[in-house]
């Protein structure tokens, strides 16, 4: 008891020293496995990997025509309904043709007139012909006589000019023909422009397919096309049996993805229902949104929805009906690359962590980071640097740097992207009690 008394100070210092010791030594996993760092793992082995480019956009059909008016006017006859299905050459409808039928018989008469007077030109022309052919005679004559001295120089000068003036008339008669011809092909060209606008107040089909969008009614007015404007949109016609997805793809992606490449289409109205497709278009041009400091770069892409894809959802309908409509919602995964039975390990697994400073060349090794998996080695975990490759959603192909049947830790995440280091102790365990709660 004295000794306790008189050495109390320095063993309560020990004491706590050795609580210290005790608990730094348990962190660090000196003993008491339980402080050791619980782990999941998967073994490497070979799978199927498909690289996909996941982009969203809209349906539409892939031909769809606007139909605008030549002409403006009111619309007096509407023959269709939206939802309509229609074949090339149908009647649409009609616009208040009165005005155009009014200017049609104005030019009509106005080119009867100019025919008439081209009649009266040719006529003048064969009079002045024909005074034209008895001065000559005339003429020739007077100048027999004055040659034999028959007739005075000034009969003769009478004679010489009344064919000149004969032939002057003859060219002016011709000259006024030629106008009158110009005349008449000038009314020709009117009259024909008014029989097409008259033409044209009768509307068809261009193409086969279905009224999809109807934006006029009867008794309203429209606006004809022009070469400053596109006019009035009366209506739009689209082959519903043909859709395709209209998608967005960022620049970084856009590099991967090729023609004919195939698509798994996810729509937003068909819920547990995916359906292929084919990239049939894309865009060398970009589509930059956004102010310039912080601009979008995308490409559009176009996919062609087979028809084998969605037949099921068309059994007992009829031949003209379509699952699909313009402007629904679509997500869609464009594969870009397929490759079969490669090393591969979950997605999850493969970190980076800078590559090692102490290196001589520190300039060199800060710039660049290595790919990285943590093995699974009875009861530690091994860093081993990797090459990866094609990658999908779940698993990332490994070029080098491991072996089939190798023991790869995949989870926490956490724990392998920041805090496990190389010979780390770990404790290994199933996924379920990973994750549940103590």
């Amino acid at each position: 008891m004295q000794f306790i008394r008189k050495h109390r100070i320095w063993l309560i210092i020990l004491g706590v020293l050795l609580i210290l010791v005790l608990a730094f030594g348990r962190k660090q996993g000196w003993f008491g496995n339980q402080a050791w760092l619980k782990v999941s793992t998967e073994e490497v082995g070979l799978r199927d990997i498909i690289e996909v480019v996941t982009a969203n956009g809209k349906i539409q059909p892939e031909m769809e025509v606007k139909i605008s008016p030549d002409i403006s006017g009111e619309v007096i006859e509407l023959y269709v309904k939206e939802g309509e299905e229609v074949s090339r050459g149908t009647l649409l409808a009609r616009i208040d043709p009165e005005i155009y039928k009014s200017n049609y018989d104005r030019l009509l008469a106005s080119l009867s007139t100019q025919r008439a007077n081209e009649s009266n030109t040719k006529a003048r022309l064969a009079q002045a012909r024909a005074q034209y052919k008895n001065a000559e005679l005339s003429f020739q004559r007077n100048e027999k006589l004055w040659k034999q001295g028959a007739i005075s120089e000034a009969e003769y000068d009478a004679a010489k000019a009344s064919w000149e003036v004969a032939q002057a008339e003859v060219q002016s008669a011709e000259h006024s023909v030629k106008a009158a011809s110009f005349t008449v092909l000038s009314a020709e060209a009117s009259v024909q422009e008014a029989r097409e606008n008259l033409q044209k107040t009768s509307i068809y089909a261009p193409n086969d397919g279905t009224v999809s969008r109807l934006n006029v009614e009867q008794g309203e007015r429209v606006v004809g096309a022009s070469q400053f404007s596109s006019g009035t949109e009366i209506m739009r016609i689209a082959n519903l049996r043909s859709m395709e997805v209209k998608v967005s793809v960022s620049e970084n992606d856009i590099v991967r993805v090729n023609l004919g490449d195939t698509c798994i289409v996810e729509v937003d109205a068909y819920l547990d229902e995916t359906f292929k497709g084919l990239v049939t278009e894309i865009a060398t041009s970009a589509e930059t949104l956004g102010a310039s400091v912080d601009q979008v770069t995308n490409f559009d892409v176009r996919i062609n929805i087979l028809p084998e894809s969605y037949r099921f959802l068309m059994e007992g309908r009829d031949s003209s009906y379509s699952p699909f409509r313009p402007g629904m919602s679509a997500t869609v995964d464009i594969q870009t690359k397929k490759v079969s039975q490669v090393l591969s390990v979950p997605i999850q697994s493969v970190t980076t962590r800078e590559a090692d400073s102490s290196s001589e060349n520190n300039a060199e090794t800060e710039a660049s980071a290595n790919e990285i998996v943590f093995l699974y080695e009875e009861g530690s975990a091994v860093m081993q640097k990797v090459k990866t490759g094609v990658q999908d959603n779940m698993y990332i192909e490994i070029v080098e740097g491991l072996e089939s049947g190798q023991e790869v830790i995949t989870a926490p995440y956490r724990a392998i992207s920041r805090t496990l280091k190389d010979k780390d102790h770990v404790e290994k365990v199933s996924k379920d009690k990973l994750f549940k709660e103590d």
